[in-house]
């Protein structure tokens, strides 16, 4: 009996190998069918929740795409990387297209998603104050975004609504060296996105002053935008890619706080389970990811205007066809294909 159990643990154990080694074939061949897609964001943030449910869900996989993910910190960076071909496809404000177009180069750019619809930011103070006014910032400092970026100009023209002169607001930090200039002493307010704002709340280095999105109303600060050339040559993996965001958004409107912090957790490490919910119901407080993710006429009319009046696009080079530097056919088409 012990004879024939000894031969027959090496056998049980070569079938067992077996198995594995086939369960991981078929998974390499799995992978091996996915298309990689190399994707831009344009900063780490909350902001863009739906995104990373549709990674972490797997959601793009079961649409046959690999999402190679990288931070370019800036949309400027993003809009770069599209126009180099480092990346095919970048989450970036969707004033870049405009930008873009107007420099009547070899490539444009077009919006094919937008993914939030209000400003994702926050104003914070260094003192506490109750019932903030705007006109509090009368004579402070305001670390802010770069000159040109979506934040920096709900921020000042936020500012020009409310009438508020003579704030000094510094766009030369680099956006991963903004908390940390805060709370190393400069500036008496900070404009930040979650989860970094609720961070220096919960540590006690801040204050919740206002949120801009609710301040300044509907606004189209971060969209999906690929090349014209890409979208022309690839347009199956720009539905598949609307489709698995588009799902990623439905997900998180039902989804519990457990099911959200596992499926956020690992784009945000180190980020408390807490502080993660937070930033997801603030942001849904304000109405930020739209059940409809198209860019509106009216949306793209508040965006120019917003340009122009930040004096970073005259009134002469307005796109005067959004068609030009704008496709939402894709997102039409969600949930109409498989």
């Amino acid at each position: 009996m012990m004879n024939n159990w000894r031969k027959t643990v090496p056998l049980l154990l070569a079938a067992l190998l077996l198995i594995v080694l086939a369960a991981c074939g078929n998974k390499s061949k799995d992978n091996d069918k996915l298309v990689t897609v190399k994707f831009s964001e344009v900063i780490r943030s909350i902001f863009y929740a739906p995104h990373y449910v549709a990674m972490s869900k797997g959601f793009f996989k079961e649409q046959g795409l690999n999402v190679d993910m990288n931070t370019s910190q800036g949309s400027d960076k993003g809009a770069a990387a599209l126009i180099a071909g480092t990346a095919d496809i970048s989450l970036v404000g969707p004033e870049t297209s405009i930008y873009i177009y107007n420099q009547k180069g070899d490539k444009t750019l077009k919006v094919f998603h937008q993914l939030t619809s209000k400003d994702g930011s926050f104003l914070l103070s260094r003192e506490k104050a109750d019932n903030f006014k705007w006109s509090d910032l009368q004579g402070k400092t305001v670390i802010g975004w770069r000159p040109g970026s979506a934040p920096q100009m709900v921020l000042n023209s936020t500012l020009l609504k409310e009438q508020v002169k003579d704030v000094k607001v510094v766009t030369n930090l680099a956006a991963p060296a903004m908390a940390g200039a805060f709370t190393s002493g400069q500036g008496d307010y900070i404009q930040l996105y979650e989860p970094v704002a609720s961070t220096l709340v919960k540590d006690g280095k801040a204050y919740y002053a206002a949120s801009l999105g609710e301040a300044f109303g509907p606004f189209p600060e971060t969209s999906y935008v690929a090349t014209s050339d890409y979208i022309k040559k690839n347009p199956d993996i720009i539905q598949k890619f609307s489709n698995a965001v588009a799902e990623g958004a439905k997900w998180l409107s039902t989804a519990s706080d457990d099911e959200i912090t596992k499926a956020l957790k690992p784009y945000f490490e180190g980020t408390p389970d807490d502080l993660i919910l937070k930033s997801v119901e603030s942001y849904k407080k304000q109405d930020t990811w739209s059940t409809n993710p198209e860019l509106t006429q009216a949306q793209f009319d508040t965006l120019q205007q917003v340009l122009i009046e930040n004096g970073v696009l005259k009134a002469d080079e307005k796109v005067a066809n959004m068609g030009d530097v704008v496709d939402m056919s894709f997102v039409k088409n969600i949930g109409k294909s498989d």
